[in-house]
């Protein structure tokens, strides 16, 4: 399939152009209550400095939709129009306030008016009814914009779908993406087309696969409408960023995407410097008129599985990517937790094993002619060497899988990118969502990265942590964390941190660090452990999606996480 074939439909966020050949637009969201307009207000203005082009609020009840009037109103006599997005759960009636306010409004269809039931299965007839319940309650919002030219978002989020949905699609990209279009044919039926989409995941394979099919099933539709990316807690710091990286990045790169929100634990300010490395090269090819393409992929783009390679040495098989490194760098000083698990010997031209013995003999490829000796008798490589520092379109490396594959070669591939003199930020974005694009897919069975300015024992920390962004490969702690917003009752930034400093020698564990009880349950759907804010100073403790513990003083809860993951035998001292 050729994703590249959808070019979305050019909408209006306010005087903002979306879509077609527009720029990849930017948006963030701010932390502070929307009912403290001078605190939300000086957030906005940073966020806005920084190069964010769409502020998005939170309006989790009417007072709270009131209160965008002034927040806008205090923005214009500061001078900034940036457009501005209510984002709604729970309360049509807020959304119907905001859309007289704001510019754009955000619903999300798992949790606007599809609310649980108890039920265990919907008939034929009982399931249409609840889509014509939908239609009665989400009409006047659809006239509310139409009449003030408010755009509307609709955003499905993994974890967060309604039950009507799981009983017939499951937590799946297909429940999220029939989830959306159920609100989208009633949009079309009442010919409101000043829509944005968007599907939303902490596991970037759910997320990549998610907007894949989106796009497929918008063609079969014949819809066009714009698409926003991001993947939800992502956490902070440069994992949060590679992780980000590497669901966003892929999709860009083949031609998916008109907004982007980086979410991030940390300051909203802090998302945007992020966020504009990752749209950089896609606005490059919009500007240009270069079409990408993504057709001909060697796998299938819906659903993850890793192609297959023999096992050799500790690469290929059912073994987790390797991470490699040049041999000149064997004597640094490796953290005991990251240590690579080949060195490439300049002088010899052979991958030595970290531990053991074992000695494989690559052959390197940088474009399909280099298969031409590759193949033959007399060199028998070990180890397929990819190496796509000097490939101007990912996609073209897929020729090379295919090539293997047509000669029924099932040696592992080593995916190797030097990135010269980039600085190590900008690098970890560029090699996590560059890596991230064949690793979410299942091809490569290690990388190596190069830089000139990044140390040794830095590259295989990146490494190991595009690994984990793409769940390729566990090697620490993962942090699904919000970013927060005015919806969140305690400070998550450095409730994180502190959780972070108790709990991440806890290799391969996943704990879900959540603002609030909106989305934190369901986002988090796949952490094995979870600490969510239930109100002022109080927490709720999950154990994966079974709540455990209710009301916790927040002074003690984050022990009681601990006595919670001792008690399921998950404790590892340090």
């Amino acid at each position: 399939m050729a994703m590249n074939n959808l070019k979305s439909r050019i909408i209006h966020i306010g005087n903002l152009p979306l879509g077609g050949n527009h720029p990849v637009r930017i948006q963030s969201m701010t932390s502070t209550n929307t009912m403290d307009t001078e605190a939300t207000v000086a957030q906005s203005i940073r966020m806005i400095e920084a190069g964010c082009e769409i502020v998005r609020i939170t309006a989790p009840g009417v007072k709270e939709a009131e209160n965008l009037a002034e927040i806008k109103k205090e923005l214009k006599k500061r001078g900034y129009e940036v457009p501005l997005i209510a984002d709604i759960h729970y309360q049509p009636k807020a959304a119907e306030i905001s859309a007289r306010i704001v510019e754009k409004v955000r619903i999300n269809p798992g949790n606007y008016v599809d609310r649980k039931k108890g039920k265990i299965q919907y008939t034929d007839s009982e399931y249409q009814a609840e889509i014509e319940k939908i239609r009665e309650r989400i009409k006047p919002l659809i006239n509310i914009c139409k009449e003030n030219g408010t755009a509307l978002r609709i955003g499905s989020n993994h974890g967060s779908l309604s039950e009507r949905i799981l009983l017939k699609y499951g937590d799946t990209p297909a429940g999220m993406v029939e989830s959306a279009l159920e609100f989208v044919r009633i949009c079309r039926d009442l010919d409101f087309h000043n829509i944005v989409l968007s599907m939303k995941a902490s596991n970037v394979r759910v997320m990549v696969q998610a907007n894949r099919l989106l796009v497929q099933r918008m063609m079969e539709e014949n819809m066009d409408y714009p698409i926003h990316l991001g993947v939800t807690e992502a956490g902070d710091g440069e994992d949060g960023r590679m992780k980000s990286a590497a669901g966003i990045g892929p999709l860009l790169e083949e031609g998916i995407g008109d907004t982007v929100r980086v979410s991030l634990t940390e300051e909203p300010e802090n998302e945007i410097p992020v966020a504009k490395r990752l749209v950089r090269k896609a606005n490059f090819y919009r500007s240009s008129g270069r079409i990408p393409k993504s057709d001909n992929q060697p796998f299938d783009p819906f659903i993850y599985s890793r192609r297959k390679t023999e096992t050799t040495g500790q690469m290929g098989g059912d073994q987790p990517p390797v991470v490699t490194l040049s041999s000149k760098d064997k004597k640094s000083g490796f953290s005991k937790d990251f240590i690579p698990d080949y060195f490439f010997n300049l002088q010899t031209g052979l991958l030595e094993q970290t531990y053991g013995n074992r000695l494989l003999k690559p052959a390197f490829i940088s474009s399909p002619n280099s298969f031409e000796t590759a193949f033959t008798k007399e060199t028998k490589p070990d180890v397929f060497i990819f190496d796509i520092s000097n490939v101007s379109r990912l996609s073209e490396v897929y020729e090379w899988f295919q090539l293997l594959d047509q000669s029924e070669n099932k040696k592992p591939v080593i995916l190797k990118k030097h990135f010269g003199s980039l600085e190590t930020e900008d690098m970890l974005i560029k090699a996590a969502a560059e890596l991230g694009y064949f690793l979410v897919d299942g091809l490569g069975d290690g990388i190596w990265l190069g830089s000139k300015t990044t140390s040794p024992e830095k590259l295989a920390e990146i490494s190991f942590g595009i690994l984990q962004a793409t769940r390729s490969r566990m090697t620490k702690t993962e942090f699904i964390a919000c970013p927060s917003c005015g919806r969140t009752l305690f400070n998550i930034q450095e409730t994180l941190q502190r959780i972070k400093q108790k709990t991440g020698h806890l290799k391969g564990l996943k704990i879900g660090v959540m603002g609030c009880c909106v989305n934190g349950p369901g986002e988090m759907a796949d952490a094995d452990y979870g600490y969510v804010g239930a109100g002022r100073g109080k927490v709720t403790l999950y154990k994966q999606k079974k709540i455990v513990e209710h009301n916790i003083p927040e002074e003690q809860a984050i022990d009681e996480l601990i006595h919670l993951i001792k008690l399921h035998g998950d404790w590892m001292e340090k």
